[in-house]
């Protein structure tokens, strides 16, 4: 039976990774609203001035959808960098060479046709950089914000002519309670006991304020990061809006120095054992689901963590993780996760290890380049 490619069918996009995958593989997706909100218009990382485009196309074979992928370009991305490349993202499919190779061409073919020389993926159309594919590590349920996929993804897209790049992990404390605490250097006792270092209260009415300051620390702190594009405070709130309800503050935390935005660590409990519970769809049993999952939920999942420039080597970021660390093992957390660490930050990848992680995957981004498309004669 052939394959059949449709653009913009958003139903079958959303249950390609549940057929392609099957229930009992680790896979969990964003809840289904908000795979539509990411995919739709209103996605100000995709939308607006020219500076993006987005679409996003399914394989079929009969009635069964078997596998997904988004193009898309990021505007503000190519310009600062100086590239002209197009992305692919959300890229599920079954072991199916025929229909790999189809969906991959579809998105190829979008980027080709708007001028661009390269295509790189997945990058998941959000603020927080939902990157990567999965190629170790494969066996570990992910949590929120981080990606999975099977071993054959990683293998069709090299079957393809697509080549990996950038290395990174994600990280986890597996066993907090019983994990030592982190030992404080010089350094870092140098700022708990400098009275211009406080940290600011997260409460129901500062929320929006302490999300604002994350913003700007994440901006500052990442600025020099390969491929890292600032994010504007429309994008930012699109994703983190309905943060402060899903939040809880005692695990994360904002520093300040002398009243201003000095370091943070955004962590929020896990949400794909409940995801996965609902099946990502809202229904009728959904608020039962979720008042069981905050009463029983023992992980927590560090979105980012960031310093200003200014005050980096001064010992700040472990004097936050330790604070995060310390609240989440007295709240009763018993891991926390890290949604991935890039190889070229070893830093942040001893840090994590300070503080008692363990590798769970091994990501690539994988990327190749577009031959233009050929002149007819």
């Amino acid at each position: 039976m052939f394959v059949e490619l449709r653009e913009r069918d958003f139903e079958a996009f959303f249950d390609a990774p549940f057929v392609a995958y099957g229930a009992r593989s680790p896979y969990v997706s964003p809840l289904k609203g908000d795979l539509k909100r990411f995919l739709s218009d209103q996605n100000p990382l995709v939308s607006g001035a020219g500076e993006g485009a987005l679409t996003y196309f399914t394989a079929h074979r009969g009635n069964r959808v078997v596998g997904r992928i988004t193009a898309h370009v990021h505007g503000a991305s190519n310009r600062l960098h100086g590239v002209a490349r197009g992305y692919f993202g959300y890229f599920e499919c079954g072991n199916d060479a025929e229909a790999a190779r189809a969906l991959l061409g579809a998105a190829e073919g979008w980027c080709r046709a708007r001028g661009l020389r390269e295509i790189a993926g997945n990058f998941n159309l959000t603020a927080m950089q939902q990157i990567g594919v999965v190629t170790e590590g494969f066996d570990h349920a992910p949590y929120l914000d981080q990606t999975w996929s099977p071993p054959h993804i990683a293998r069709h897209l090299t079957e393809n002519g697509y080549e990996p790049a950038f290395p990174m992990a994600t990280m986890e404390v597996r066993n907090l309670q019983a994990a030592p605490d982190m030992v404080m250097g010089p350094k870092q006792q140098a700022v708990l006991d400098n009275p211009d270092f406080t940290f600011a209260p997260i409460t129901r009415a500062s929320i929006g304020q302490r999300i604002e300051e994350a913003r700007l620390i994440l901006n500052a702190s990442f600025a020099e990061n390969p491929m890292f594009v600032p994010v504007s405070a429309e994008e930012f709130n699109f994703q983190a809006r309905d943060m402060k309800w899903v939040m809880d503050r005692r695990i994360s935390a904002v520093l300040h120095h002398k009243s201003q935005p000095a370091g943070c660590i955004i962590c929020v409990p896990d949400l794909n054992p409940f995801l996965k519970r609902i099946r990502s769809r809202i229904g009728v049993t959904t608020p039962w689901h979720f008042i069981r999952h905050r009463m029983t939920n023992t992980r927590a999942i560090v979105i980012f963590a960031g310093v200003m420039p200014q005050l980096r080597g001064q010992g700040v970021n472990p004097v936050i993780l330790n604070h995060v660390m310390q609240n989440a093992k007295q709240a009763g957390y018993t891991e926390v996760g890290n949604t991935w660490i890039a190889d070229v930050n070893p830093m942040s990848l001893a840090q994590a290890g300070k503080a008692g992680s363990h590798r769970m995957h091994r990501l690539h981004l994988f990327g190749k380049t577009l031959q233009p498309p050929k002149q007819s004669t």
